[in-house]
């Protein structure tokens, strides 16, 4: 086992001499460089890291934590944090009151509006693209159907047609209601569904004078901190004026469908800006580099530094290099190469922050077929994979005993991290360490490959490539190691493994294209929403697993789920959350292999940084406004 890791991480990593510079080089530009690239710079499509660490310089949130605090929370956008002791949280906290900052110029020169925040949290919902955010809003923004929140505004559209089970639907087009090949309704009643569905949505919202109220339909919990906190990036606010002008939607309510879960090439938000926040866009340089540039009209303090770039870069070496020679100021590291950073007197290297995130193997229950060479032949023949594969209970629990859990931590993470036993997470809410959790064991995993298909996939064997994020050293040790730990026990188990560029694997991921792959999550500190990016079946991860786990999740995961949010005693919750958990376990729903420590490093001569686990987990964070050199 560990000559396995050895020889990985020797093939994987190396070192290099090279001199240092200790004189600060371009003092007026801070430069991260990481791996990525980004997706999309629209605030209602992205909820990958690479892409909020874009958003974070340009747009901004009602409110903020403050500094380190994953609990307290500071005016942003809006010039008071609601609460009850002031009046601005009534109702038993379901109507809340903001009082919207004047004077905000966005990047174009318009002043911000309250009709500008009103639209920016209609439009993410409306907004729905495929595992996009919009659930995250649309569950406080809709009335509970069937006594649960929804995720979707389909399954509003779906309960005001009268159809059977609205909770079940997952797209527009699956309602029936428009012509072939269009979104054109059929007739003036599924017309009038679609825009009674919008005023729904429109009625939570008040605007007096330059107040935003904002009526819930039932009391939501994590509203503050999970849905309008600055770090959830499906709540910035843009400037609806200049959407419209830039053919996005433009807030009316008889035509919002036309704008709904488009692709991403008809998004026209994509790579173009308009925000509130410290820093304007300067240029892009796709998938190689974004620019920024201080903001001179910024409603608060200007930004110490006048420029920041974010620069991808995959090879480590290359990064290393650059910041050895100041040309780089932070950079990603992965944990197996940190003796290399802190070979340098004049970089420090920051550990042991504690990180909110889950790395985990996902397996894809039906994988998409069509011209997908990931699944080779697409049979049981020994050449290829079925695409309902992993649907088998079986192959999952096989795969679960296969993964080398201890000496992953111990020989690659260096022990800075832990191995899970949910996604329900040490640190937050509901975790417990008496949940069990799968560890290595080569008889076990023997045992449940002959089990599979009564004996046939042992007999004849498996081919299917698994995938990670290219420049992700961590996820392609982890998943070669399944694919070496297959081939020992059983010579026919072909696994290759391959990288892609983040955008790219970020769109086959979403196809479902991809039979196993890996990825981390640090979605926020409320346990809800670790359930329901991975639990739920209309959830980030889940709704992108296959109409298998979807069925599953739809009987088993959902009610709990959705019991996790509408019960606000945390008693109750820590019972619902590991029932959850015991769930995940005993159908062996993911590979959960690790929650990392935390690591941060940077050049000595950069000041200002700071850790807040709740907006930062997940590594891909960086607020170039509170830095200076």
């Amino acid at each position: 086992m560990k000559k396995i890791f050895v020889f990985l991480i020797f093939v994987l990593l190396m070192g290099i001499s090279i001199g240092y510079s200790q004189t600060v080089v371009n003092p007026n530009t801070l430069v991260y460089e990481t791996i990525g690239p980004f997706v999309s710079m629209d605030p209602a499509w992205a909820d990958d890291n690479a892409s909020q660490a874009v958003m974070w310089q340009l747009y901004e949130n009602l409110v903020q934590f403050d500094g380190t605090s994953t609990v307290n929370l500071i005016p942003m956008l809006s010039t008071n944090v609601p609460s009850v002791k002031d009046g601005t949280i009534l109702d038993n906290g379901k109507t809340y009151i903001f009082h919207i900052r004047q004077g905000v110029h966005f990047h174009n020169g318009d002043i911000l509006t309250p009709q500008d925040v009103v639209y920016s949290l209609e439009r993410t919902v409306v907004f729905d693209n495929a595992g996009g955010p919009a659930s995250y809003l649309a569950g406080p923004l809709f009335p509970e159907i069937d006594g649960q929140y929804v995720s979707s505004i389909v399954q509003v559209v779906a309960n005001e047609l009268g159809l059977s089970n609205p909770l079940s639907y997952t797209s527009l087009s699956s309602l029936g209601i428009f012509a072939t090949g269009t979104k054109n309704p059929l007739t003036d009643k599924y017309k009038q569904a679609l825009i009674d569905t919008f005023n729904l949505l429109a009625k939570d919202f008040e605007i007096k004078g330059n107040d935003v109220i904002i009526h819930l339909p039932q009391p939501y919990a994590p509203f503050l901190t999970v849905d309008l906190a600055f770090g959830a990036t499906w709540s910035s606010i843009l400037d609806q004026k200049w959407c419209a002008d830039h053919n996005a939607w433009d807030g009316a309510a008889d035509d919002w469908w036309y704008y709904h879960n488009p692709v991403q090439s008809n998004d026209p938000l994509t790579d173009i800006e308009n925000g509130t926040g410290p820093y304007e866009l300067q240029y892009l340089i796709p998938g190689r580099e974004v620019t920024f540039v201080r903001f001179d009209d910024y409603w608060g303090k200007p930004a110490p530094i006048k420029y920041a770039v974010i620069k991808y870069v995959n090879e480590f070496t290359t990064r290393l290099l650059d910041l050895d020679s100041g040309q780089a100021d932070m950079i990603y590291v992965p944990i197996e190469n940190i003796s290399e950073v802190q070979k340098n007197p004049d970089v420090r290297v920051i550990t042991g922050l504690t990180n909110l995130e889950i790395e985990t193997i996902f397996f894809t229950w039906n994988i998409e077929s069509q011209g997908n060479p990931y699944i080779g032949s697409g049979k049981l023949d020994g050449n290829g994979i079925p695409p309902d594969f992993f649907s088998n209970i079986d192959v999952r629990k096989a795969f679960e005993y296969l993964f080398p859990y201890k000496s992953f931590i111990q020989q690659v993470w260096d022990n800075n991290a832990i191995q899970p036993n949910s996604c329900i997470i040490n640190g937050i809410l509901g975790y417990s360490p008496d949940i069990p959790m799968y560890e290595q064991n080569l008889e076990k995993a023997t045992e449940y490959f002959k089990k599979a298909y009564n004996g046939e996939l042992w007999q004849k064997g498996f081919k299917f490539t698994a995938v990670y994020n290219t420049g992700n050293t961590t996820r392609q040790v982890a998943l070669q190691a399944l694919s070496n730990y297959a081939r020992q026990i059983n010579p026919k188990f072909q696994i290759n493994v391959v990288g892609e560029l983040w955008s790219n694997f970020l769109n086959d991921y979403l196809a479902m294209k991809l039979p196993m792959y890996m990825m981390g999550s640090a979605p926020g500190p409320d346990p809800y929403e670790f359930a329901d990016g991975f639990l739920d079946s209309t959830g980030f991860f889940g709704s992108a697993l296959g109409k298998n786990f979807i069925s599953f999740a739809q009987k088993n995961l959902d009610p709990l789920v959705n019991e996790l949010i509408t019960d606000v005693v945390p008693s109750q919750r820590v019972q619902i959350a590991q029932k959850l958990s015991k769930l995940s376990y005993e159908n062996a729903l993911f590979i959960w292999t690790d929650q990392p420590d935390a690591i941060w490093v940077e050049r000595t001569w950069v000041k200002g940084w700071y850790w807040n686990a709740a907006t930062m987990s997940g590594g891909g964070y960086i607020y170039f406004y509170s830095l200076s050199k």
